[in-house]
């Protein structure tokens, strides 16, 4: 479950919007299941013919304000779900549209004089919060850290429905059985060849022989060799890669420094300052060079660990942004947001790939059945759809297009509210 925030600055407009047809014909049956107007009969006037009378309710704190009035006084929460999982029904998703309301501070359990809110379904697995920040008390609604609030609340109502993985401490990484790892040692002789020995199994042997190794076997034993025609500069490009083959397989290498052409590679700084790029796209050269679904596990496992992973120091890097920039100015609020909700995008990736070691271990063993390629292409774009969303701070009025579905699958009854508490 994820939630895209928005602003906009006429909610007549918007209204027309989320019960018309929309852009695409995609909007089905809009309707109205949840909603607080304080006294206004929101559900009387939440007719396509009675529009205008709707927004006027939901605007009237705003117009209470006069010149006070901010130019973008409408909030809209777009709540998206899991299309791979059933829908909500109505009730569990006005519960979620409540929960939400609740936990952002636009209307809290309990509160007289919160924001007017609804919210409006037009779609499968997917509702919209619509709310004026103008409270009943005339104070403006502070939507300080609003994209923290909400994804905490939709990955905690994901866990209370049985839909968030929580694998990464199941199986832990320092109990995986390691290899013995056999050590070739690679040189360049005074001949002009170059010799690789040590490990005689068959599969260093193999990987040996795709490099451009010729295999020797007389009394010395078995051992691979470079022609002495091998052109000079095919000498340390050979054994590079060849090293880097038998490394990816837990081979220990001892490479000789005059044939690594990778210390060349790192000396002159590609990337300039920028290690860590320079480090990922290293990374990413492997997982090109992979040949095997067990090579591509073994490369991923850099990327996808849990604990020690590049997404995760990504993830808390933008934490960090994000504290930091609060700390520095708690006027930057919005821009803090961003980072934030960067970070939510992150977490929300490593959650898809949690416990995919399996499935990679079977890639290039067996044909995918066409059913199941066929579903995973139809989710690949809600999914890239969801990852190209425009942050919070970034997505300023016009709200003219229906953002992506997604949603996150029911449960059996409908869910309760949360108990009310501290927001984060």
């Amino acid at each position: 479950m994820i939630a895209h925030l928005q602003r906009a600055s006429n909610t007549v407009g918007l209204l027309s919007y989320l019960y018309g047809p929309g852009e695409r014909g995609d909007h089905v049956s809009p309707r109205l299941i949840a909603g607080e107007g304080h006294g206004a009969p929101i559900e009387l006037l939440a007719e396509p013919d009675s529009l205008p009378y709707l927004a006027h309710a939901l605007d009237a704190p705003v117009e209470r304000l006069g010149t006070r009035a901010p130019a973008q006084p409408t909030w809209v929460c777009s709540v998206r779900s899991d299309p791979r999982q059933p829908d909500l029904t109505d009730p569990q998703w006005a519960a979620v549209a409540r929960r939400l309301v609740d936990a952002t501070g636009i209307a809290p359990y309990g509160d007289p004089d919160a924001c007017r809110w609804i919210a409006v379904r037009n779609r499968p697995r997917q509702v919209h919060v619509v709310a004026t920040i103008a409270r009943e008390d005339r104070s403006l609604y502070n939507g300080y850290r609003d994209a923290f609030r909400l994804q905490s609340e939709c990955h905690l109502l994901a866990a209370e429905l049985g839909h968030l993985p929580i694998a990464p401490q199941s199986t832990p990484r320092t109990q995986e059985p390691r290899m013995p790892s056999p050590s070739i040692t690679i040189t360049a002789e005074p001949s002009g060849s170059v010799s690789a020995k040590g490990a005689s199994d068959d599969l260093s042997a193999m990987l040996l022989k795709h490099a451009g190794f010729q295999q020797i076997d007389d009394w010395y034993g078995r051992r691979h060799r470079l022609p002495t025609t091998t052109p000079t500069d095919d000498r340390a490009a050979i054994a590079t890669h060849a090293a880097e083959m038998l490394r990816a397989a837990r081979y220990g290498v001892d490479l000789d420094p005059t044939l690594d052409t990778t210390t060349a590679f790192t000396s002159a700084k590609p990337l300039g300052p920028y290690a860590a790029g320079a480090e990922l796209l290293r990374l990413t050269e492997q997982i090109r060079s992979a040949e095997t679904g067990a090579d591509l596990k073994q490369t991923l496992d850099h990327l996808l660990d849990p604990e020690h992973g590049a997404l995760e120091r990504i993830r808390e890097a933008l934490e960090a942004a994000s504290e930091q920039i609060t700390d520095l100015d708690d006027e930057a609020f919005q821009l803090a947001d961003r980072f934030g909700f960067a970070e939510d995008f992150v977490h929300s990736a490593m959650s898809e790939l949690v416990d995919s070691e399996d499935e990679l271990l079977g890639v290039g063993r067996a044909q995918q059945p066409s059913d199941q390629a066929q579903r995973r292409s139809r989710w690949l774009p809600q999914f890239r759809g969801a990852a190209l969303a425009a942050s919070p701070a970034a997505a300023k009025a016009q709200v003219s297009s229906s953002p992506d579905s997604r949603s996150t699958q029911p449960s059996a009854a409908g869910l309760p509210p949360r108990a009310p508490g501290p927001r984060p």
